[in-house]
């Protein structure tokens, strides 16, 4: 029996590497003569580049790059494999990279990216594919074009410092003295979110807050998103304002379609073409998937719901195994065209006890699902 093991990260307790590995091993426990297949999945957040690593092989290119703070340095990473780069925003740019207690996204930057960028077109990269989710900033994209040479100038002609806000004093943008090889280079934008840029449901108001913005901060950021808009139409012709996704990552998404002519694409559309899943699930009898929480939100985009349409192509059967369950299970189930959900968890364990011990949990309810699908199989011989 062939068995593709495909979770996402369970996010707070186990990466996607963990899950697959953990629940891989709980099947080959059970059984010899199951088939196992290990596909950790990411849709473009933290994990992206070890996730495609882990199913593509290429180098890992390590460099330290600017942090999302001012001054900081980090160390990051991308993957280079013929010619195309992996590179995840959240190693230079990304939330965990900040102190709960220094968390601001006015003035965050995400600098660090496109010394990135430059980093792998250095190193003989012809296409990037940029994965941005699990960000700390809101500028735009303005910090990683100035590491590109793109400036931004106020109406005296000023060069603006980094962080979402300065882009209130934007009056125009300049680029006389930008990284050419940028424009020998082909881009796309994994985004894992559809919003806009700016507006009630843009990226300030919906996403600004779980950065560290207060509540009155944030039609000031949302009004500086909508300056940069402004300008990039007014200097390009072209309007990121209103692009379904460009307001993935506080905007980067929008300004690298801005400043790097990038395609933004759905993120786990854009892995499962690169880890080559439709070849790697052929004659399948299982997909099993799962992450941290599931609920009537996986609908819109999400990982699990993209490995479910392609399973569906295939005829395959799905089962999603969760941290944690909100809403009706049935529902949830006949909605997202799943075989079964199950939860890692059970009514008597405290949340906070499983996500301590999500290894050794998860593992315990792999055992139970493959001795179930191992006795099913059994007796039908």
């Amino acid at each position: 029996m062939k068995i593709v093991i495909a979770p996402d990260s369970f996010k707070g307790s186990l990466t996607s590497i963990e899950a697959v590995e953990t629940i891989a091993k709980a099947f080959e426990r059970v059984s010899p003569e199951f088939e196992i297949v290990k596909i950790p999945i990411s849709d473009g957040g933290e994990g992206f580049v070890s996730s495609i690593h882990y199913s593509t092989g290429g180098e890992i290119i390590e460099t330290t790059v600017s942090g999302p703070l001012p001054g900081q340095k980090v160390k990051a990473k991308f993957l280079l494999k013929d010619q195309t780069a992996i590179i995840e925003m959240a190693s230079a740019s990304g939330l965990t990279l900040v102190p709960k207690s220094k968390r601001d996204p006015k003035i965050t930057t995400t600098y660090g990216v496109g010394e990135l960028i430059k980093e792998a077109i250095q190193n003989g990269a012809k296409e990037i594919i940029i994965g941005v989710g699990g960000s700390a900033t809101n500028d735009g994209g303005m910090g990683m074009a100035m590491a590109l040479g793109y400036k931004f100038l106020d109406k005296s002609g000023k060069v603006l410092k980094q962080g979402g806000i300065n882009l209130l004093k934007l009056n125009k943008i300049k680029d006389d003295e930008i990284y050419d090889e940028i424009k020998k280079v082909k881009f796309k934008v994994a985004v894992d979110v559809l919003n806009l840029l700016c507006g009630p449901e843009g990226a300030s108001f919906t996403y600004a807050p779980q950065k560290g913005a207060k509540k009155k901060e944030l039609p000031l950021l949302d009004k500086a998103l909508k300056k940069l808009a402004d300008a990039v139409k007014e200097k390009y012709g072209i309007d990121i304002e209103n692009l379904p996704g460009a307001g993935a990552a506080g905007g980067l998404a929008g300004g690298l379609v801005a400043f790097c002519n990038a395609k933004i694409e759905r993120g786990i559309d854009l892995f499962l073409n690169i880890v080559s899943f439709d070849e790697k699930i052929k004659n399948s009898n299982l997909i099993i998937t799962g992450e941290g929480k599931i609920d009537s939100q996986v609908k819109y985009g999400k990982a699990l719901k993209g490995i479910i349409e392609r399973a569906k192509k295939q005829n395959i059967p799905t089962i999603a195994i969760a941290g944690k369950i909100e809403g009706d299970w049935l529902e949830l189930a006949n909605t997202l065209g799943l075989s079964a959900i199950f939860s890692m968890t059970d009514l008597a364990m405290k949340e906070s006890f499983a996500m301590k011990n999500a290894q050794k949990v998860l593992f315990n309810a792999s055992i139970q699902i493959a001795n179930l699908i191992h006795k099913i199989c059994s007796s039908r011989q």
